[in-house]
């Protein structure tokens, strides 16, 4: 029974969302050779204030990135 944990920053669409998961579980599915049914895939949505990146948080970097 495959679990796989994605977390991503805040802003996906309900759509990106459902694409993701059936990425996800056709690579199990093609790759592993799982069946669809035993596979759980969780979305963890992180702030962007709350995740860290290159020394900063992403917020924060990203407006540094903006101004550059």
């Amino acid at each position: 029974m495959p679990y796989v944990n994605v977390q991503i920053t805040r802003g996906a669409t309900r759509e990106q969302k459902k694409t993701i998961v059936a990425d996800i579980t056709n690579s199990l599915v093609n790759v592993l050779g799982k069946h669809p049914e035993h596979i759980h895939i969780v979305l963890q949505e992180i702030a962007e204030e709350d995740w860290g990146y290159a020394g900063m948080l992403t917020d924060d970097w990203k407006a540094a990135q903006k101004s550059s």
